[in-house]
């Protein structure tokens, strides 16, 4: 799941040692994180949507 610290808080990744990002980072849904999404102390993040690619227009096959 990909997650991004509350407002105003800095959440430390027990795994790698550091700091998640304000933009967020994927982790495991672990009870861990599950508590920290529980108690507000991080944010569930929307994966972007991929571009949609168009087309060549005017090709022939």
């Amino acid at each position: 799941m990909l997650v991004k610290p509350a407002n105003g808080l800095v959440i430390r990744d027990p795994d790698l040692l550091d700091l998640i990002p304000e933009t967020g980072r994927e982790v495991p849904e672990t009870d861990y994180w599950m508590r920290r999404l529980r108690d507000k102390d991080v944010v569930l993040v929307e994966p972007a949507a991929a571009p949609v690619k168009q087309s060549a227009k005017g090709s022939t096959d």
